[in-house]
C-alpha cells in the first residue's frame, strides 16, 4: 500500500471514527434556515461575481464570505485529517489561517467563472445530521450545473462544512490536496503551510 493510500484510508476512517462518535444535534436547524443561509451566502456571491472588481479584489470578497458563512475550523480539520495529532496549537491556527486564503482563492477562481451568470437555490433535503441545500450555476454559453451546499449548526451556528461542485466534494478533495503537498514536503507540515499560503 502506498503512502498516499494509507494515508488516504487512515484519514477516512478517522472522520468516520469521528462522526459516530459525534452526538447529532437535537435539529435546531430546519429546512428554512438551512435555505436561509445559502440564499445569503448564493446572493453575495452573486453581488461579487457581478460587481466588475479586479481579480484581487474579489478574491478577498470571496474570503470574506468564507468566514461568514462556512465552518472554517471543521473544514480546516478534516483537510488536515490524522496529521492533525502531531501539530501543535500554533501549527494548527497558521494551518486554518493559510487554508482559508488557499480555499478563498482556489474556489474563488471557480466563482469568477460564474461571471456573466448567477447562481439560483433550487431546493433543500435533510440528509441525516445535516441539511442540503442545492444551487444551479447558469453560465453564459454552458450547460447550467450543480452546486450543492451541505449545512449544519455543529458548531453552534448555522454554517456549511461542505461544497459539491459539479459532483466534485470539497472536503474529500482538499484532504487529498493537503495529503499531497505534506507528502512532496516529507510530511514537514510548517513547510505545507507555507506552500498552501501561496497556493490557490
Amino acid at each position: 500500500m502506498s503512502r498516499f493510500t494509507r494515508r488516504t484510508f487512515m484519514a477516512t476512517s478517522a472522520a468516520a471514527l469521528m462522526a459516530l462518535a459525534l452526538p447529532l444535534p437535537a435539529f435546531a436547524l430546519n429546512d428554512a434556515e438551512a435555505r436561509g443561509l445559502v440564499d445569503n451566502l448564493v446572493s453575495e456571491i452573486n453581488d461579487v461575481i457581478a460587481s466588475g472588481k479586479s481579480e484581487t479584489a474579489m478574491y478577498g470578497d470571496f474570503e470574506r464570505i468564507f468566514r461568514k458563512y462556512a465552518d472554517l475550523p471543521y473544514i480546516a480539520a478534516y483537510a488536515m485529517g490524522v496529521d492533525a495529532r502531531r501539530a501543535s496549537d500554533s501549527q494548527k491556527k497558521a494551518f486554518t489561517n493559510a487554508f482559508t486564503g488557499y480555499i478563498s482563492r482556489k474556489y474563488g477562481k471557480r466563482f469568477r467563472e460564474f461571471i456573466g451568470g448567477r447562481l439560483e437555490v433550487q431546493g433543500v433535503k435533510q440528509v441525516k445530521s445535516f441539511y442540503q441545500v442545492t444551487t444551479t450555476a447558469f453560465l453564459r454559453g454552458e450547460a447550467p450545473f450543480e452546486v450543492d451546499f451541505h449545512v449544519s449548526d455543529r458548531s453552534g451556528k448555522n454554517l456549511f462544512f461542505n461544497m459539491y461542485i459539479e459532483g466534485i466534494n470539497m472536503l474529500l478533495t482538499e484532504r487529498e490536496e493537503v495529503g499531497s503537498m505534506l507528502d512532496r514536503r516529507k510530511g514537514d507540515i510548517d513547510a505545507m503551510i507555507a506552500d498552501l499560503a501561496k497556493a490557490g
